[in-house]
């Protein structure tokens, strides 16, 4: 997609706490004053994290500002141990008075909590010292009449795309920054600023009982790498219009191809039947599974923590601990769990640096090829069912079921043949991940997840009777 004009884009800040009302200097001392008070009242551990966000918001729909809204949080955040009894209380007042009557709620907790062996800050000799920059903040000076402007200008690529466009569900802008500092009793101390910024649009196609609605969005961590609202536009109206005169089709069983953004959904899913909460209660379809194949053997997932820009980038996970770029999955084996401190500790592991979760996943498949774009995939595909949307959240992560409502497209002989929609989809997550067939070269990042769209050699789909 085209980028964002160059006038739109103001230029990364040079100062660290440009746009805060806060300095790093500040929330150091504000959490230093936390854990001071903490040791005085005689907990054994304790920890802080100061952070402030703010931002810009703005709507638009059918060529008309709808809202504007702009947003500013702070919060202080204290977890007190006394012995294996953890308390934690936060509060968005930063006076001194305010700071000693959180520490204490925390500490009171503490004391009345039953305790827990495993409860804890993570041992001393997993905390992170490297704190690299990893490019990860680009503040936006916009102005709301730029976003607005911006908002419209994406609207309006939408609309004039078709007079089969007929309606919008309407187009934003959102600029959003924030900073942190975390610091504990184990050593640790580090923080940084991050910026996440959007651009989307929803437009809607045909009439009557025929219409048909999609959308389309752009999320940088620098507005400079935003896709152009033209390009946003378009496309989300493409997507529209190519979904007209959808139909339901008989029930059957076939290969389904999830497009790209669904893809990443299916290894999201993966994440969480691997990670510690899900496996040291037995609650997931994957218990166990360190060592064991769950994918083909062409399959292969990576973790890098340490991507410039990265939407899942961090120097360190949420208890400051050292973070690492590694294999999960390997030519189908798992090779690593999703593990904190406490969850480690209660399978009796080593922490992962995954507390607050995933960084920057990335699904392959060895036998992906430069070409296998889109049009290669439904190829592959051959004759099946093309998925771009599921609704519902009809997945059983204890047993690995799975039904979700779905709209696509039927694929007869590598071609798209016409719109579906009112269908669902089912199968089991542990059939369809051994039944991946291909992974497309057509990478979409979607959050902290990069993947092609996934092919699955058969699955149900239920339609008319």
């Amino acid at each position: 997609m085209n980028k964002l004009p160059s006038h739109a884009a103001a230029p990364a800040a040079g100062h660290p706490e440009q746009g805060f009302s806060y300095s790093r200097a500040f929330f150091e001392d504000l959490v230093d004053a936390a854990l001071a008070h903490a040791r005085r009242m005689g907990a054994t551990d304790a920890g802080a994290e100061a952070s402030e966000g703010c931002g810009l918001s703005v709507s638009v729909r059918k060529g008309q500002l709808e809202s504007v809204e702009r947003n500013r949080d702070k919060s202080l955040g204290v977890t007190v141990y006394v012995g294996h009894r953890r308390g934690n209380a936060s509060t968005s007042d930063f006076s001194p008075a305010a700071v000693e009557q959180t520490v204490r709620a925390a500490f009171d907790i503490a004391r009345f909590t039953a305790e827990d062996p495993m409860a804890g800050l993570p041992d001393a000799d997993d905390i992170a010292n490297d704190h690299r920059d990893l490019d990860l903040f680009h503040p936006w000076s916009l102005s709301s009449e730029q976003a607005a402007h911006l908002a419209l200008a994406c609207e309006d690529a939408a609309l004039q795309t078709s007079r089969k466009i007929t309606n919008s569900e309407g187009a934003g802008v959102s600029a959003q920054q924030s900073h942190f500092f975390s610091a504990h009793t184990h050593g640790f101390r580090g923080g940084y600023a991050s910026s996440r910024h959007s651009l989307s649009v929803a437009p809607i196609a045909g009439k009557g009982a025929g219409m048909q609605r999609d959308a389309w969005y752009s999320s940088m961590r620098s507005p400079d790498e935003l896709a152009s609202p033209a390009a946003v536009g378009r496309y989300a109206a493409e997507r529209a219009l190519s979904r007209l005169k959808s139909r339901r089709i008989p029930t059957t069983e076939c290969p389904v191809l999830f497009e790209s953004p669904l893809a990443a959904g299916l290894l999201g899913g993966f994440v969480q039947a691997v990670s510690g909460g899900a496996l040291y209660r037995k609650s997931t379809f994957l218990v166990d599974s360190l060592g064991k194949t769950v994918f083909p053997r062409h399959i292969d997932i990576a973790e890098d923590p340490f991507v410039l820009r990265g939407k899942g980038s961090s120097p360190f996970d949420d208890e400051g601990v050292r973070v690492q770029a590694r294999s999960v999955v390997k030519g189908g084996r798992v090779e690593g769990y999703f593990l904190s401190s406490y969850s480690a500790r209660k399978l009796g592991m080593k922490t992962t640096g995954n507390s607050g979760g995933s960084h920057n996943l990335t699904m392959t498949s060895r036998h992906t090829q430069a070409g296998d774009d889109l049009d290669a995939m439904l190829r592959k595909l051959g004759t099946g069912l093309f998925v771009i949307e599921l609704m519902g959240q009809g997945v059983n992560y204890v047993t690995g079921d799975y039904s979700r409502g779905a709209s696509g497209f039927w694929v007869e002989n590598g071609k798209i043949a016409f719109p579906v929609q009112e269908i669902t989809i089912a199968g089991n997550l542990k059939t369809m991940f051994k039944g991946i067939e291909a992974v497309g070269a057509d990478a979409y990042n979607y959050g902290a997840k990069s993947v092609g769209s996934i092919l699955i050699n058969r699955m149900k789909v239920a339609g008319s009777s």
